[in-house]
């Protein structure tokens, strides 16, 4: 009973206007910070309904925001809602175009009207429409409210694996520090090279930061992981970030110099699937984790080989029976990780 009280998260149930939130939001009381989720990756069509939805007076879920230490409170759930509405109400205020009504489907006259379109009073009856906000007060502890962000946003949400992380570890002192570091570690020219081959759609849900994560993983966690690779990148950097002390777990200058040797004997091809001697298609997250996991503790000896060399040692070592016996099905297993891992350094450092 006593740890149940310990970790008990004091909240408050408000309801404020959408104008409220505006004004909120204009005087730096609310912070609606991109770096919690993409602003906006909800279609135009999907914000239209939204106001839609409101204009009818259907119900609208509630919101969920974070008491700092200073009082100041930054929205972590329902960043969509609050910033489509906003947008439409005064687009300035957050940077945006002005919201054009599309794809309303049952008011179909508010398609193509934007805010100043609408008589007074229903402008002013949208700015008084309440919604529920959730506050988590300050003097919940760190973990609790990790752990509440990850199950507001797991499950049924639009949030990639790595938004969450990027968002939750940000309930946790100093985790804002620790994703900075990672976020400066996925723009190296190095490894932005590296990984050319992730798709668009992919990066914009920080597919890119997660292998960042994903690359230490590899080299400090892999007798962690048993199957899920969500689950254990979520368990790498918990316990990264209820670390008393940070400050060691991320060796920068290796991560880059091994990026760099990757990115100028390679190119964007070492962790892709060849085809014919050459790199084809995206970049495949079982190839990268065996060539980091292979060639990252020893890569300085091979830095005199030519690119020539290594590429072909690379599609030697991509080709072997046992490396696609490890990529095939149930790749997903800390055996055939291994197992990858193995054949790559087998075919790189014979001896």
């Amino acid at each position: 009973m006593d740890a149940i009280e310990n970790n008990e998260i004091r909240t408050e149930a408000v309801d404020f206007s959408f104008g409220e939130l505006l004004n909120l939001h204009k005087d730096g009381e609310i912070v609606i910070r991109p770096e919690y989720q993409r602003l906006f990756r909800w279609s135009n069509e999907q914000r239209s309904r939204l106001i839609e939805s409101i204009l009818l007076k259907l119900p609208i879920p509630p919101i969920f925001l974070i008491e700092d230490n200073e009082g100041v409170l930054e929205l972590i759930d329902g960043l969509q809602r609050t910033s489509s509405v906003i947008q439409f109400m005064d687009h300035d205020a957050i940077e945006e175009p002005e919201l054009i009504l599309e794809g309303c489907d049952i008011l179909d006259d508010l398609n193509g009207m934007k805010f100043e379109d609408f008589a007074t009073s229903i402008r002013l009856g949208l700015k008084r429409t309440p919604i529920r906000a959730i506050i988590i007060k300050k003097s919940g502890s760190d973990f609790v409210k990790y752990e509440m962000f990850k199950r507001l946003n797991t499950g049924g949400s639009l949030l990639a694996p790595q938004e969450i992380r990027n968002c939750s570890c940000r309930m946790i002192s100093g985790g804002a520090d620790f994703y900075t570091r990672l976020q400066s570690l996925a723009s190296h020219s190095g490894f932005v090279t590296a990984t050319n081959r992730i798709p668009e759609t992919d990066r914009e849900q920080r597919a890119d930061e997660e292998l960042v994560l994903r690359f230490f993983a590899v080299e400090q966690y892999r007798d962690h992981f048993s199957g899920n690779v969500r689950e254990w990148l979520d368990a790498y950097m918990e316990e990264i970030l209820f670390e008393e002390d940070q400050s060691h777990i991320f060796n920068e200058d290796h991560f880059r110099y091994f990026f760099d040797f990757i990115a100028d004997k390679f190119g964007d091809s070492a962790f892709s699937r060849w085809r014919d001697g050459s790199a084809t298609g995206r970049l495949a997250p079982a190839y990268f984790e065996a060539v980091c996991g292979a060639l990252s503790p020893r890569f300085k000896e091979l830095t005199d080989r030519s690119p020539e060399d290594l590429q072909a040692t690379l599609n030697n070592a991509f080709e072997d029976e046992e490396f696609r016996d490890a990529t095939g099905p149930g790749a997903n297993s800390k055996m055939k990780m291994e197992a990858r891992i193995e054949v790559v350094g087998k075919h790189f450092f014979p001896e």
